[in-house]
Order: C-alpha cells, then structure tokens, then sequence
C-alpha cells in the first residue's frame, strides 16, 4: 500500500508541472486529506494506512508533519515514492488536486471545518485548543459518499 508520503510526493509533482510551487505545508495536509476522502468513496479504499487528526487548523497527518515540521512552504520532501502509487491511484490524487490546488490553504482549512469528519472528531474541544483525535475514515467516506 501506498504511504502519505508517496501521495504527498504525487501531489509535489503535479504541483512542479502546473508551476505552483513552492507551496504551504498547510495546503499538502489538506490535499492530502481531499485525496484520502475521494479514495474512499471512488475506489472503496484508502490511499494510505497513516491516520490524519482533526487539529484546530484542519486536517493533519501527524506522520507527513514531522517530515516538514519547521517550515511554511516546501518544493520538495525527502521521503515517498512516487512508484508506489498505482495508476488508479494516481488519477485519483490528480482529479483532487485539479479541483481542490485552485483554493488558498486558508479556504481549504475552513471548508474542512464545515464538513462532519472534522466536527466531529472534534466534538468537545474549543476552537483553536489542541486536538489529536482521529478523523475516522469510516464518518469521511460516508460524509464524501453523500456528496
């Protein structure tokens, strides 16, 4: 199976040959989040085993962030595999990002804190207080699957 890391890295490449980068930590968590709900509901599975938390600015892969914790924006990561990514899989990452890299990184956080995934795995924590619940990828495909 595919890491966060080798989606992310997709996700990097695609942004190197649309011209978008370097681009903000803040937006790949997001992206990568996006990529990781549309597998679920478009090929029944998940991209990647890592879990993504529900913190106070969004979606985020705790894994991914230790890899770029420190900076504000990136061209380039030092893990993942662009290889592991099946055909499939790819199309998928590329249709989000065609859709979602069009939005600021603040637009995309506010989005997820409309969404049921976020809420809910938020429920019970003020805004802005730290937070490192789960969002379950059961509630995500539902709440996408719905859409």
């Amino acid at each position: 199976m595919a890491t966060v890391f080798d989606v992310a890295q997709y996700i990097l490449a695609l942004c190197r040959e649309n011209n978008q980068l370097p681009i903000t930590t803040w937006k790949v968590q997001k992206l990568v989040y996006y990529a990781q709900a549309w597998s679920l509901v478009w090929d029944d599975e998940p991209l990647f085993d890592e879990d993504i938390e529900a913190w106070a600015n969004g979606p985020v892969c705790p894994e991914l962030y230790k890899c770029h914790r420190g900076q504000f924006q990136i061209s380039s990561l030092e893990e993942g595999n662009l290889k592991a990514l099946t055909k499939r899989q790819k199309s998928t990452v590329q249709v989000v990002f065609e859709h979602y890299s069009k939005k600021t990184a603040q637009y995309l956080s506010e989005l997820t804190h409309r969404e049921r995934p976020w809420i809910e795995a938020r429920k019970g924590l003020k805004p802005g207080q730290r937070g490192q619940r789960p969002i379950r990828l059961d509630v995500i495909a539902e709440y996408y699957g719905g859409l």
